[in-house]
């Protein structure tokens, strides 16, 4: 086998479809929600928040107190899917085209990367989250085996002289590196 999706073990029996290419020229696989969430409005809970602390009669000024941490983080969507590939490929995950002009949802990094080494990681069997940022004014509800994104499979190019690189992963989001960096995160995408 050389590249393709598998469901994660805790999602085997919730009836998680394999990402599929909705037609024959598409370059993306559409990558599903594994359970219904909801995406809380970022502009409307900020605001609910700074209004809090500079409403007329307030007079401690400094607003940042207040406003919630959950509330300025993508929401992590799972997907209940799994990916393996070539050592150098990774798989990009793109925003739906429909989710910022028709429902205010974007990827808040631009792209995720999947590298192959997420799969199977000890942390959570290499399971992809979807992360979003609903920038409308009202939450969006996504339903499970609604598509959330798509998935690109790319190769890349390493440099000549390339010193070896003896870091392994061990987990998700700002995983790699570790050692150096003392960054420990949760999933990755």
């Amino acid at each position: 086998m050389k590249r393709g999706f598998e469901v994660v073990t805790k999602y085997q029996d919730q009836n998680i479809h394999l990402p599929k290419r909705a037609t024959q020229q598409s370059a993306g696989y559409d990558i599903e929600a594994a359970m219904d969430i909801v995406i809380p409005s970022f502009w409307k809970s900020a605001v609910k928040s700074v209004a809090r602390e500079w409403g007329p009669f307030r007079t401690n000024r400094n607003f940042t107190k207040e406003i919630d941490p959950a509330v300025m983080k993508p929401t992590l969507v799972p997907t209940g899917l799994k990916v393996y590939m070539p050592k150098n490929e990774y798989l990009q995950l793109t925003c739906r085209s429909s989710n910022p002009l028709k429902r205010q949802l974007m990827l808040p990094n631009g792209v995720g990367i999947i590298d192959s080494d997420y799969y199977n990681n000890p942390d959570n069997e290499g399971e992809i989250f979807v992360q979003l940022l609903n920038f409308g004014l009202e939450p969006v509800t996504i339903k499970k085996g609604e598509r959330i994104a798509q998935g690109i499979f790319l190769q890349y190019l390493t440099v000549d002289d390339e010193e070896a690189i003896d870091t392994v992963r061990s987990g998700g989001f700002g995983s790699s590196g570790v050692e150096a960096l003392g960054d420990h995160h949760g999933e990755e995408a």
